[in-house]
Formats: C-alpha cells, structure tokens, sequence
C-alpha cells in the first residue's frame, strides 16, 4: 500500500538530475515565494511544531439571499517540518471554514476543520453583454488549493528533496 498511500497523501519525490540544496537554501527559496505572484504566504512556525507554515485565507462570495444569504471564510495551512538527515519536507495540511449567515449580520452558524490531504477547487461564472452584444460566461471567482500547493512542492522537489504528506509535521 505504500506507492498508493503516497499518492493519495501527495508525496513527491525529486527526479535524479536536481540538484540538492541544503537546508538553509531550501528555507531560503521557500520564504522567497512570499515574493512572488502567489496567493499565500510563507512564515516561519514559530516553534508550533514545524519549521515553516504557508497559509491562505478567502473570503468566498456571499450564496444565496436575503436570511438565507451565506458567506465562507476559509483559511488553509500547510505545516511544514524540513528533515535534512532524510532530505524530505514533512508537510500537513489544514482547513478552517466559518460559515456567516445573513440575520443578524455576520452570526457564525457552522464551523468546520480538516487535517490531511485538502483538496478544494470552486469557481463562480456570472453571464455579461459582450461588446458585439451577445452574451458570455465570465469568471467572477476562482478557487483552487492547487495554487497554494503547486508552488511549495516544485520548490522543494527542485531543491532535491523529496515533499510527502503526513497526518504530523
């Protein structure tokens, strides 16, 4: 079960040709995507039982109306432990979602957390005129935790070193 169980935590190992970083550098790279056009940020742990932390937070658009109206707030974290005897990044992720109803304004109704593998993926369309006058699906919201993932993955992999996921940093 090991290939499978790797696969569905999201391990990613170096191919033979990287070149390997040491540890200082991988931190180094990995700090220096908060430089960048990325969603996130990336911060030291601050001793909350890893060594980095990336986080992510939306504010989704508001669904539905009136006392039914809905809005999310979702928070997702990626602890991270760098392990350079084995030159691997032990990496867990989290989800926090605050769900805010509509009367009185703002009152939480549903909190939820995850720890594991977190995938989330929304988009939102709304129809408009185009300037020939015909009508078209334009993109209002996009929301993918692919965009915060991708990044800190193909830094570490290009580092050399391997990216597994875990349950614990």
């Amino acid at each position: 079960m090991g290939r499978l169980w790797d696969k569905y935590m999201g391990t990613l190992r170096p191919d033979g040709a990287a070149t390997v970083l040491s540890e200082p550098e991988l931190r180094a790279a990995l700090l220096a995507l908060n430089g960048t056009d990325v969603p996130f940020g990336v911060r030291g742990a601050g001793g909350e039982g890893a060594d980095l932390v990336a986080e992510w937070r939306v504010m989704e658009p508001a669904t539905g109306s009136g006392m039914s109206r809905r809005q999310v707030e979702r928070t997702f974290k990626i602890w991270m432990r760098l392990l350079p005897g084995e030159r691997e990044v032990r990496a867990v992720d989290e989800q926090w979602a605050v769900t805010r109803a509509g009367s009185p304004p703002g009152r939480t109704v549903r909190r939820e957390h995850g720890r594991g593998p977190i995938r989330h993926a929304r988009k939102e369309w709304t129809r408009e005129r185009g300037p020939d006058g015909r009508h078209r699906l334009v993109e209002t919201f996009r929301l993918n935790t692919r965009d915060m993932k991708d990044p800190l993955r193909n830094t570490v992999v290009d580092a050399g070193w391997t990216w597994r996921g875990a349950h614990k940093p």
